[in-house]
């Protein structure tokens, strides 16, 4: 059997060392490394040792009572939290790091939420209880309180406590506990299908430094982790993990096996093309073994492939992995004159490929190459990437928010491409949908109307890649959009007609809208001394932020607030400046709320909606033989449809 199980946690709520005492005890260490040590095994990069976090998600192989785990490394810190999430998606169990000294940070609670979206069972190692003022049952209360009620701990095995807790939250449990009392074989097998399901959360506490904890955790998690192996006679079924490039370039396709088997040789298809599999590798940190084929379950390397990203489906394996966490800033790179921009381009598109959240890009108006970052620390460590891999100096612009926009009110939007020779027409009903949810389609319009093929290359068209609003051509977001009608020529019309008439027709609705500029935000955890208080609610209230009811805990306060990327990004260095370091503050994406600046964002960026050469809101009409152009205000009225 194989289990593929990550460790996830706030940074520096001591992952790492965990990792490390675990791949010790299982024989695939022969010495445990730290973090301050710059040798842990797990941390294998330059990048994260002189730094001492972990950057990249990477894995290690050990076996384990007839099992063979793959552990999943990932990064604490919210700037490189994209990569933490690519390996959520490919794990059967996860392990959250939670230091009982710190408690429940904001990292922690996204890490929680991605797990509970992607429906991975959940064990709980509160860790650092050696630490001075450190309490397992504090650390345990505000888990349960933030996280989920719904956490068990084992440190003391099946105690009368723990079976009745148990047997209060299964009502087949209970029943044979009243009937027949406790039979520890029956507790084993119910707590396995509660935990597979989300329904219980085991929880264990030590101290990964000191090794305290450690294994009769583990024990438990090899234990209660199971889950029905996939069909190893059924269809070759894969999702992608990640991808890498390695030392001589060669592009390394990271996999996740579901179902069959893959060999060497064996062809895959990918965007209707077959690609040969060329050679399969299996990683532990930096080496690898090569094997001929794999197997449901394992997570292998594979060569040969391109053109995929992470999270998409190969084979049987079906839908795209839709991520959560996307980054919040923009920034331009600054580069010399010793290297072509087209070379220094196809730099950030391979990194790129690795994490497609960096959205590299061309700007042509501007002559810059830009790229997307999560924060100012991940902007060090690409150019530190940049120079270990490519050899290149590399700086970046200031940093600029990434703004998006949406509709207030429901709009139809009209869209007619008719110069000789074509012809189609679009009717789009665009409406507002929750924050946060991106743009959908749906067709509404009867086969008999327009033909499937032609609706779905509509569909395809508004959902393919991100389009600009109207007040600073930010990407749309948050958009319902129905097809209510069409039409097409039996003769004249081709799938680009039905593009163009698409996009005028989006266009048009946004020119008749009350469109909505918004803005990333944090979600904001503060822990304060009560005297600072006043200081913090006004700093809050000064950068447009919003904040809850301040809970007093002990001397301390704690508040919660969401506040506005672009006001308070620098505000962690002015708070431990005031606090002498003793307050504790934390920044978590939160979405994206309506602009608190919209009119001077607008006029600072400049956008001219009537000079952007990808869009048009007119319509296209033919008449004696000639195409001519109507105007968004006058289109509706000349629509054939009407």
């Amino acid at each position: 059997m194989f289990k593929t199980i990550g460790i996830l946690a706030h940074v520096d709520a001591g992952k790492t060392t965990f990792s490390e005492q675990l791949l010790y005890h299982t024989e695939a260490i022969r010495s445990r490394g730290r973090v301050d040590h710059k040798d842990a095994f797990l941390d294998s990069h330059a990048i994260e040792k002189n730094r001492g976090i972990t950057v990249f998600a990477d894995q290690a192989v050990f076996r384990h009572n007839g099992t063979e785990y793959t552990l999943i490394d990932t990064p604490g810190h919210v700037d490189f939290s994209p990569e933490m999430e690519r390996a959520i998606r490919v794990m059967d169990a996860a392990i959250l790091v939670v230091s009982a000294a710190d408690g429940v940070e904001g990292h922690t609670e996204t890490v929680w939420d991605l797990l509970r979206k992607h429906r991975v069972p959940t064990y709980i190692f509160i860790n650092k209880t050696d630490r001075e003022g450190a309490d397992r049952e504090t650390a345990l209360t505000e888990i349960r309180k933030s996280l989920s009620e719904n956490v068990v701990l084992l440190d003391d095995g099946l105690t009368p406590d723990v079976i009745e807790w148990m047997a209060e939250r299964d009502e087949t449990l209970l029943e044979h506990y009243l009937e027949e009392g406790f039979d520890e074989e029956v507790w084993i097998r119910d707590m396995r299908r509660m935990t597979d399901s989300g329904r219980i959360y085991p929880a264990g506490s030590g101290s990964a430094l000191k090794d305290i904890g450690v294994t009769e955790f583990f024990e438990w998690l090899d234990r209660l982790s199971g889950g029905t192996l996939p069909d190893a006679d059924g269809p070759f079924a894969a999702r992608v993990y990640k991808i890498r490039h390695d030392e001589g370039g060669q592009r390394v396709t990271f996999l996740k096996l579901t179902g069959g088997r893959l060999s060497v040789r064996d062809e895959i298809r990918i965007a209707g093309e077959p690609q040969k599999v060329t050679q399969i590798r299996k990683y532990s940190g930096h080496k690898y073994t090569v094997q001929d084929t794999a197997g449901p379950g394992e997570l292998v390397a594979v060569m040969g492939l391109s053109g995929i990203v992470a999270g998409e489906p190969l084979g049987a394996e079906t839908g795209q992995t839709a991520f959560s966490l996307t980054p919040s800033l923009s920034a331009a790179v600054r580069f010399g004159d010793s290297i072509h921009p087209k070379d220094m381009l196809a730099h950030f598109m391979q990194l790129d490929t690795e994490d497609p959240s960096l959205s590299v890009t061309w700007d042509e108006h501007a002559s810059e190459i830009r790229v997307h970052v999560m924060g100012l620390i991940q902007l060090d460590v690409l150019k530190e990437i940049m120079s270990d891999r490519f050899g290149q100096l590399v700086t970046f612009g200031d940093p600029s928010i990434l703004y998006k926009e949406t509709v207030r009110t429901a709009v139809t939007g009209y869209g007619h491409f008719e110069p000789l020779r074509h012809y189609a027409e679009v009717h789009l009903d665009i409406a507002p949908s929750e924050r946060g949810a991106g743009i959908t389609f749906k067709s509404n319009c009867h086969p008999n109307e327009l033909a499937p093929g032609f609706q779905n290359l509509v569909g395809q068209v508004l959902t393919e890649k991100p389009h600009r609003g109207l007040l600073t051509g930010s990407p749309l977001t948050d958009l319902q959009i129905a097809l209510s009608t069409g039409r097409a020529h039996n003769e004249h019309t081709s799938g680009g007609d039905f593009r163009e008439a698409s996009l005028r027709a989006l266009r048009q609705g946004l020119e008749k809208a009350d469109n909505v500029l918004l803005e990333p935000v944090y979600d904001v955890k503060i822990k304060v001394a009560t005297g600072l208080m006043g200081r913090v609610l006004n700093d809050i209230q000064k950068a447009h932020g919003q904040f809850g009811e301040p809970e007093t805990e002990g001397d301390a306060i704690r508040i919660s607030a969401r506040v506005p990327v672009s006001t308070f990004m620098g505000y962690p260095a002015e708070f431990s400046s005031f606090t002498s370091g003793k307050g504790s503050i934390s920044l978590r994406p939160g979405g994206y709320e309506e602009c608190h600046n919209p009119e001077e964002v607008t006029e600072r960026i400049g956008y001219d909606k009537d000079a952007d050469p990808d869009y048009s809101s007119s319509s296209i009409f033919c008449a004696k033989g000639k195409g001519y152009s109507v105007p968004w205000h006058e289109a509706e009225a000349a629509m054939h449809l009407l």
